[in-house]
């Protein structure tokens, strides 16, 4: 693999990690929740994680970070980087400002591909919470203190091993009235065979840089706040990569809103592509074929 490249741009007043592999004459930003999607990928690629994730500073004041916060990171990082347009990638919830950036700057971007989580406009606020069980996982993270004691009883690379072994499932993670979400992940149980223990290593150490502030605010803590958008809609080429058994498919309506093409209408240029075999981590679960679709995608849609 080529040499990652490791620089900082400043965007309002934090320096913002940006870890470059390849050249090309389309640019291509991925914003992901760690900054170690370099883990899985083999095209030219900037990978940004936002403030207070990975490498990137924390802002003076993570419970007060917004998704707007976040908007301002992607425009800042092409400006600094002399960027006029770009494809952008996002992962779980890095989709969030990558969809409103193709909205609110629709000049900046060649198209969005996102893993995971499709498109929701005005933003995540539109996932009807009050259908989950109180036991869900979004729903305690929301709790402001709930997830830090819970996480708090163990160190990151525990922490960060049982959220890939819990959130690879296929089924909603739920825990009862005497259970914290970390409870639910059984420590005798192996690693999946596509996350190895140095990959493990590698994200830990991540967040034991960014620690879980900025992380349970933003979504988590966010997720109620819309943006003002007059006219939610994405007109640049969309590509949506799901797997099969990924979680999120359980959401209320989230499968019916995929499969139906609903989500077309905010965004009806997009391509819908699910992996019979992919979980919630099908970048890291199904990397050649992820890759695959990445760069036919691109290759399909550059100029």
């Amino acid at each position: 693999m080529e040499q990652i490249q490791h620089k900082y741009v400043e965007v309002s007043g934090l320096k913002l990690h940006v870890a470059e592999l390849g050249t090309g004459e389309e640019q291509t930003l991925c914003f992901d929740t760690t900054g170690s999607y370099f883990n899985f990928v083999s095209i030219p690629l900037k990978e940004v994680p936002v403030q207070g994730y990975g490498l990137s500073q924390q802002p003076p004041e993570p419970e007060k970070a917004s998704f707007d916060d976040l908007v301002v990171d992607v425009i800042g990082v092409m400006d600094g980087l002399g960027i006029s347009k770009a494809f952008l990638v996002g992962k779980d919830f890095g989709a969030g400002p990558v969809f409103h950036v193709a909205v609110l700057h629709p000049e900046r971007v060649s198209g969005v591909i996102t893993l995971g989580i499709p498109c929701m406009l005005p933003g995540f606020s539109v996932i009807p919470m009050h259908l989950f069980p109180k036991g869900f996982y979004v729903l305690r993270w929301q709790e402001p203190g709930r997830a830090e004691a819970d996480f708090g009883r163990f160190d990151v690379k525990t922490v960060i091993r049982n959220i890939y072994m819990l959130f690879c499932r296929s089924e909603l993670q739920v825990a009862s009235d005497d259970q914290e979400i970390m409870d639910l992940a059984d420590p005798s149980a192996p690693l999946p065979p596509w996350f190895t223990e140095e990959d493990l290593k590698v994200y830990s150490s991540l967040y034991e840089n960014s620690g879980f502030r900025t992380a349970l605010q933003v979504p988590y803590r966010t997720l109620g706040v819309n943006f003002v958008i007059t006219d939610p809609k994405i007109t640049a080429p969309g590509m949506l990569i799901m797997g099969e058994k990924d979680y999120v498919l359980k959401f209320p309506g989230m499968e019916e809103y995929i499969r139906s093409e609903k989500v077309k209408e905010f965004m009806p240029n997009l391509e819908i592509i699910f992996h019979e075999e992919g979980n919630h981590f099908v970048q890291e679960q199904l990397p050649e074929e992820v890759n695959q679709l990445l760069i036919t995608f691109l290759n399909k849609h550059s100029t």
